[in-house]
C-alpha cells in the first residue's frame, strides 16, 4: 500500500499503472473499510468462526465505496 497526499500525485508518480486506477481508495475510504468487523474484531476468540460474516460485511462495504469493478474480484482458482 502507498499513500499519497492526492490522486494527481499517484497518477504523476514514476510507477503508476492506469490498469489500476480502480485501487485509488481515499483516506476516508479506507478508515471505513479498516473499522468494520473484519478487522475491528480480530482479537475476539470467535473470530474465526464468524470471520466469512466479517467478510460479506467488507465486502457490502466497499460495494458501498463504489468498489465492485474486476480490480476488486478475487482471480478465480
Amino acid at each position: 500500500m502507498n499513500l499519497f497526499r492526492s490522486e494527481e500525485h499517484i497518477r504523476n508518480w514514476a510507477r503508476f499503472d492506469p490498469a489500476t486506477a480502480e485501487g485509488i481508495v481515499s483516506l476516508l475510504d479506507l478508515v471505513k473499510l479498516f473499522s468494520g468487523n473484519y478487522f475491528h474484531r480480530r482479537l475476539d476468540l470467535d473470530w474465526v468462526s464468524r470471520s466469512r460474516e466479517y467478510a460479506r460485511e467488507m465486502v457490502t462495504t466497499l460495494a458501498e465505496l463504489g468498489k465492485t469493478g474486476p480490480f476488486w474480484k478475487r482471480p478465480k482458482p
